[in-house]
């Protein structure tokens, strides 16, 4: 297993768990992927509370056996294409709300992930991933707003998001949608 394209610090914290355990990381990978546990939540404790790691530890090889890290994808374009596989009617919406985001600044890190697209700054403040052929969900990170109008809580449908939109018709992207992610956006920095 390959550290490739990631970060130094990550590739120290690999070196270490490694160092600490006598397992590589392919192993892990491999024990984590064999676990019979499929959300990140439930792997990371699963290393945790099976095998002793720190959380932090526990998360960074999760993300390397689900193919999650930084550095994960070699081709972001392959990632996004295989998204809209059978739901390529919603690549259109995928690229307007792109556009708009790209106003934003130049600091908005795209990160294609197997599911969806992870949009960061200091920190991830929205997703966008195409959930059914009929329907993109935009998830967004928005401390102390409450969800009003078409957006709900997205705890339920996303950990890491706070809020929810789903978009089922071309109308929904509009101005509105743009300044709830705007909004994210702006917290995140």
């Amino acid at each position: 297993m390959s550290s490739g394209s990631v970060d130094k610090a990550t590739q120290t914290q690999i070196a270490n768990i490694e160092k600490s355990t006598g397992k590589s990381l392919a192993d892990w990978t491999s024990i984590v992927n064999k676990s019979g546990f499929a959300k990140h939540g439930e792997l990371v404790n699963f290393l945790k509370e099976k095998h002793g790691f720190t959380h932090g530890n526990a998360n960074t090889v999760v993300h390397f056996a689900k193919q999650s890290h930084a550095g994960a994808a070699e081709n972001s374009d392959d990632l996004i294409t295989q998204q809209y596989g059978g739901k390529e009617n919603l690549k259109p919406w995928y690229d307007k709300i792109m556009a708009e985001i790209s106003k934003f600044g130049r600091d908005v890190e795209v990160a294609p992930k197997k599911a969806y697209v992870s949009l960061r700054r200091k920190k991830q403040f929205a997703i966008l991933q195409p959930s059914t052929k009929d329907r993109l969900d935009v998830g967004l990170n928005i401390k102390g707003v409450a969800p009003t109008g078409n957006v709900e809580d997205g705890s339920k449908w996303n950990a890491m998001c706070t809020h929810r939109i789903k978009i089922e018709n071309e109308k929904l992207i509009n101005k509105d949608l743009i300044n709830w992610i705007k909004q994210a956006y702006d917290q995140a920095g």
